[in-house]
C-alpha cells in the first residue's frame, strides 16, 4: 500500500519538479563576438539576436570583443559562468589558433560547450578575367607553362592555408598575397592586379556581374547553393579536399544539458523562419545547423587538420 500510495502521488509532484527547473534566459544574454564589428560573424550574430528577440523573455545583446585573432573575446566566455547567459559565435580559426599562435589562455575545445553549428563558410577560388583557364586542370597547365605568373590572394589563416594546400596538391609553387579584407582582394582580382584569390561567397558575389572575374572551384566536399554550377576541388580531380570555414555557437564548459537544449530549440526556431533564412541568403550566408555532438566532431576534425599541417611545416606559429 505504501508503494502504491507513493506512485499515486508521483504525478502530482511532476509539475512542481518541472517548475523547479531553471528557466532560460533569466536575464539578458551576452553574445560575445570576438571579432570586429561589421564582419561576417558580427552580421550573422546581430541578425540572429534580432530573430530570437520575439521568442525570448530577455534580449540577446551582441558584444564585439575583438583582438588577438579572437582570443580576447573567447577568453571572456571560457571564464564565464556556464549558465547560458554568456555565449560566443566563433569561426573555425577558433580551433586553429592553438596551432598558429604562440599560446592561448584556454583550450579551444575542452573549455567550451558546443551548442550548435550555425553556418558554413564555403571558400571560392576567384580568377581574373585575364587568365585563359576556367578550371583546376587548366590552372595547373597554365602554371607549368608559365612559371611565376600566378599568385593567390588570401585574407586570413584559413584562406591562406587553402590556397597553399591546393598548390601543394598540384605540385606547384604559387605565392600567397595577404589582404586585409575580401573586398580588397576581389577589387584587385577584378582589376587584373591579382590572378587568383580564395575568399568567401559573400565577398565574391557582388563582383560577378562585372564579367571580369569567374569562380573556378569551391573548397568544400559539396557544392555551394550560391554557385551551384561551380564544381568542387574534389570534383576536379583532387581527392579528399574539404576545407571550409564555419560559425559555431559555443558556451562555457559545463553548460547544463537542459539549458543547452533550450538555447538550441530557440536557435532552431529562428533558422526555421523563412524570412530570416531569406535574409541570410541575401547576405551570402549559408545556414548549416548541426547538433552539439556534430559541432564537437567538426571542431575535433579541425584540430586534427591543423595539428597535421603544423607537424608537416605547412603552417607556422606566430
Amino acid at each position: 500500500m505504501l508503494r502504491r500510495r507513493h506512485l499515486l502521488a508521483l504525478p502530482a509532484l511532476l509539475p512542481t519538479a518541472a517548475l523547479a527547473q531553471p528557466a532560460w534566459p533569466q536575464k539578458p544574454v551576452r553574445l560575445i563576438v570576438p571579432y570586429a564589428a561589421g564582419g561576417g560573424t558580427d552580421i550573422l550574430a546581430r541578425a540572429m539576436a534580432e530573430a530570437l528577440r520575439p521568442s525570448l523573455p530577455h534580449p540577446i545583446i551582441v558584444e564585439n570583443r575583438a583582438g588577438a585573432a579572437g582570443v580576447i573575446g573567447s577568453e571572456i566566455v571560457a571564464r564565464a559562468d556556464p549558465d547560458g547567459h554568456t555565449l560566443t559565435a566563433v569561426v573555425s580559426t577558433h580551433v586553429m589558433n592553438r596551432h598558429v599562435l604562440a599560446q592561448i589562455p584556454y583550450d579551444p575545445i575542452r573549455d567550451f560547450t558546443p551548442v550548435s553549428m550555425l553556418t558554413r563558410n564555403t571558400m571560392v577560388l576567384a580568377a581574373s578575367h585575364t587568365l585563359p583557364f576556367t578550371d583546376i586542370q587548366g590552372l595547373r597547365a597554365f602554371a607549368v607553362a608559365n612559371p611565376a605568373r600566378l599568385s593567390t590572394g588570401s585574407t586570413e589563416a584559413l584562406s591562406q592555408f587553402i590556397g597553399q594546400e591546393l598548390a601543394r596538391r598540384l605540385r606547384l609553387e604559387i605565392p600567397d598575397v595577404q589582404y586585409r579584407s575580401g573586398g580588397q582582394l576581389m577589387t584587385d582580382v577584378v582589376a587584373g592586379h591579382l590572378p587568383l584569390g580564395w575568399t568567401s561567397t559573400a565577398s565574391a558575389t557582388p563582383h560577378l556581374a562585372t564579367g571580369r572575374t569567374r569562380i573556378i572551384a569551391v573548397s568544400t566536399a559539396t557544392r555551394t547553393p550560391f554557385f551551384p554550377d561551380v564544381p568542387t576541388v574534389q570534383e576536379q580531380g583532387i581527392p579528399d579536399f574539404d576545407l571550409a570555414g564555419w560559425v559555431a555557437l559555443l558556451a562555457p564548459a559545463g553548460l547544463p544539458d537542459a539549458i543547452s537544449a533550450r538555447i538550441r530549440a530557440a536557435v532552431d526556431g529562428a533558422f526555421a523562419d523563412q524570412a530570416f533564412r531569406a535574409r541570410l541568403t541575401a547576405l551570402g550566408i549559408e545556414p548549416d545547423l548541426r547538433a552539439p555532438a556534430e559541432t564537437l566532431a567538426a571542431m575535433q576534425r579541425e584540430d586534427r587538420i591543423w595539428a597535421a599541417a603544423s607537424a608537416a611545416g605547412h603552417i607556422a606559429r606566430q
